[in-house]
């Protein structure tokens, strides 16, 4: 409704989020195997969402229109602090294996792309332009990729040396 890249990029994130913290949840009694398996998901989840961002700002480069800052703004907002109490909790947990590390690392992304909307939201108002909204959008989507990338290096090999592990 906001017509925002980076607010559409921060959305589809989020959702992703949503269903990894699901699969994180379900993994975290399992075996080494299953933590594995949970983080490739993730991995290959948050490449899918990067991509969709990828679409999404090349859509938003053909129409030009910027988006609304005021929905970015609170939208944005709402979902900084909602993010910041899930990366509190998630804090100590961070290095304890390779699915919370990975899960960690969304909810740190989550964070960044809050603060990307919110910049976003920002320029679009003191500019009148779509192109900070772009910018962001562009920015978040690489952001996504490099850690869909790393997550999928760091879970693939536990995930075959693990083969055996059912869990």
């Amino acid at each position: 409704m906001a017509g925002s890249a980076a607010l559409m990029s921060d959305a589809t994130d989020m959702l992703g989020d949503a269903m990894v913290y699901g699969v994180s949840l379900y993994a975290l009694s399992r075996g080494d195997r299953w933590k594995a398996g949970a983080a490739v998901f993730k991995g290959v989840l948050i490449l899918i969402l990067g991509i969709s961002i990828l679409v999404n700002l090349a859509i938003k480069l053909r129409t030009g229109v910027p988006p609304s800052s005021t929905m970015m703004l609170v939208f944005g907002g709402i979902a900084l602090v909602a993010n910041l109490i899930c990366l509190s909790l998630l804090w100590r947990f961070r290095r304890q294996d390779v699915n919370m590390a990975s899960t960690f690392e969304c909810s740190r992304n989550d964070v960044i792309s809050n603060l990307g909307v919110l910049v976003a939201a920002g320029a679009v108002a003191a500019l009148a332009s779509p192109w900070p909204d772009m910018m962001i959008g562009g920015i978040m989507a690489a952001i996504i990729l490099r850690s869909a990338f790393r997550v999928l290096r760091d879970a693939l090999p536990q995930l075959y040396t693990n083969k055996t592990s059912i869990g």
